[in-house]
């Protein structure tokens, strides 16, 4: 299973952890390569393990799934963390997403859903329900008016497009014929230039302004 996507499962309850796991042995794609309890051990795991994606709860005792999203970020862990939670509540969803997720989906998803969801993010995608989005997008544009967009150059708007596209650096280099390390700097110019913290905001940015690749 050399590419099979790794899997780290953080949950508070073995019950679900086991549920999650035994699904997803049977995918032939996916391997799931350990488990945490809590934010602070899925932190931990994360680091020593480098999966691919992490399931992560968002209440848990201890460190919450929203603070281990940050201590992870704050690590530069590449993992893509897809948020499992039971919680549809905005206020408990959209700072996960603030805090570096990728997206999530209920504990009550169809399982091949959660399949589904697990190579999307891990391609680069962002998985946000409509209502969400909307929410989201109406914060980023309280903060980050239109005016902006006119800071980037010609090639940042490109780079930007793509990011909304869900491609990653390397999809993005490849497409405009540039080094990753290149499109990394494009990136960065582009949250700073954007004030804004991650790679979702950016996405939900370009939507919302109309920048597309």
């Amino acid at each position: 299973m050399a590419d099979a996507i790794k899997v780290l499962l953080v949950d508070d309850h073995q019950v679900v952890r086991r549920g999650l796991r035994t699904f997803l042995e049977v995918q032939d794609d996916i391997e799931v390569v350990g488990e945490a309890a809590d934010g602070a051990e899925g932190v931990a795991r994360a680091e020593e393990l480098k999966p691919d994606v992490v399931l992560m709860d968002v209440k848990m005792p201890g460190m919450d799934g929203v603070e281990a999203l940050r201590k992870l970020r704050e690590l530069d862990n590449p993992a893509r963390v897809l948020v499992v939670t039971s919680f549809t509540e905005q206020r408990t969803v959209i700072p996960a997403l603030r805090a570096g997720a990728a997206g999530y989906v209920y504990k009550d998803v169809d399982p091949d859903a959660l399949a589904g969801a697990i190579r999307s993010v891990h391609a680069g995608h962002i998985l946000l329900q409509p209502e969400v989005a909307g929410a989201l997008l109406s914060q980023e544009e309280a903060n980050s008016g239109q005016g902006r967009a006119g800071s980037l150059t010609d090639r940042e708007r490109e780079v930007l497009g793509l990011i909304a596209d869900g491609r990653s650096n390397r999809e993005i280099a490849r497409a405009l014929v540039l080094s990753e390390k290149t499109v990394k700097t494009h990136v960065s110019n582009i949250l700073m230039k954007l004030d804004l913290a991650d790679r979702t905001q950016a996405a939900l940015w370009a939507v919302r302004h109309g920048v597309t690749g």
